[in-house]
């Protein structure tokens, strides 16, 4: 078995519990299993599809002194 079809198990809060299952008769997914892996993989394509680069570069001196002039640093 490869590690994509490995099955293993978390625990979910109840109340999430609840509230995919009654989703569940709007959407085309049979269980909350299958519902909870479809979701989990689209939002870890979204994050995991980031880059470094669409963040902004931000220089340490610039939030040295912008905390300096906020009061939080006496250097």
């Amino acid at each position: 078995m490869s590690q994509r079809d490995e099955r293993r198990s978390l625990d979910l809060p109840g109340g999430i519990v609840d509230r995919i299952e009654r989703r569940l008769p709007r959407t085309d997914f049979d269980t909350p299993e299958a519902y909870v892996t479809y979701v989990m993989r689209e939002v870890l394509y979204y994050v995991e599809s980031e880059t470094d680069e669409e963040f902004e570069a931000v220089d340490e001196a610039d939030v040295r002194d912008r905390l300096r002039s906020l009061g939080y640093l006496n250097e």
